[in-house]
């Protein structure tokens, strides 16, 4: 090689270092220092890692801090998602990013939970004369809007020949609804755990159709864009804290609904009743695995609680480093 070869080599490989280094640069500025965390109160795993303090020991190498915000219920956590008032939602119920999609929220799926259609229910009072779904029509029903209850009411309706137009909707958060249930001034109320367990166990309430047979109810947490972008590492520590939080409350049944009980203001017993009923089986999204959002979203469409047509398959996925 020539001297001047010899130049134009070492200057090319001087600039591709430049290069590398400005990226690497560029990326840690850009790399977050804090996540800010959504749940509900059902939200389980997220409930056990708030409380144990393992996602903060297993985020603290990357220098980032963990902030906790609780919602009422699904709809407004993916709305904070959307605004950015927050970077990941915990788990929310299936039906819940199809409205965010329908408002056209640019959500990513990061994580599922396997399916658990008995951990949602409608409810009827332990006195009433309603035995079967077809007798709902006339009655009031308590629901919350855009909630996995809501799809389960839905395709429950319809397998009895009936619609939401046959029934008096009452739509309401599922503290109201529990409170409206219990008081009598609701006749059928369509819950998920832990708030169908403690409603049982104290009203004595009968479960009058499940989602066994008619919706799966999966469980989806969720990010921004921009955080899926910037925050691949510690969206790898959460989906594999939680995956490792769904397996240990499985294998502990006892122990964790200790934990959750004193939070949830529920005994011990029907927590783990309650959590009986859910798979806690944390997975990577897939597109294939995305099938039911279709169902959900045509189902809500047909009967005009969606404003248009949504796609599922519009929705970005994230993929985890190590599935």
């Amino acid at each position: 090689m020539s001297l001047s070869g010899l130049y134009r080599h070492l200057a090319a490989g001087l600039a591709l270092t430049l290069t590398l280094a400005l990226a690497t640069a560029a990326a840690a500025a850009d790399a977050p220092t804090k996540v800010r965390i959504g749940y509900q109160r059902s939200s389980t795993l997220i409930t056990v890692l708030k409380t144990n303090g393992t996602l903060e020991k297993a985020l603290e190498p990357l220098g980032v801090e963990v902030t906790w915000h609780e919602f009422t219920s699904g709809l407004p956590l993916l709305e904070a998602v959307n605004v950015g008032a927050i970077d990941f939602s915990a788990d929310v119920a299936d039906t819940v990013p199809v409205f965010a999609q329908a408002a056209g929220a640019k959500l990513v799926y990061v994580a599922e939970e396997a399916p658990s259609p008995s951990a949602q229910a409608i409810l009827v009072p332990a006195n009433s004369p309603i035995t079967t779904v077809e007798q709902l029509k006339g009655k009031k029903v308590g629901v919350t809007k855009g909630a996995g209850s809501h799809y389960l009411l839905l395709v429950a309706l319809a397998k009895a020949g009936l619609s939401i137009r046959d029934i008096t909707p009452a739509y309401l958060t599922p503290a109201d609804a529990r409170a409206a249930f219990v008081s009598g001034n609701l006749d059928a109320w369509v819950a998920w755990d832990p708030f169908l367990a403690s409603t049982q166990a104290q009203s004595g309430a009968r479960v009058l159709a499940d989602g066994t047979g008619l919706a799966n109810y999966k469980r989806y947490y969720l990010t921004t864009e921009d955080f899926s972008k910037r925050g691949g590492k510690v969206l790898d520590v959460l989906f594999e804290r939680l995956k490792a939080t769904g397996e240990w409350v499985k294998a502990n049944p006892s122990p964790a609904a200790e934990i959750l009980a004193g939070l949830w203001g529920i005994d011990a017993p029907t927590v783990e009743k309650a959590n009986a009923r859910r798979s806690y089986k944390v997975g990577p999204v897939t597109r294939a695995g995305l099938a039911e959002q279709q169902k959900i979203a045509d189902v809500f469409f047909a009967e005009g609680v969606l404003p248009k047509k949504v796609d599922a398959s519009d929705a970005a996925i994230w993929a985890p480093a190590t599935p």
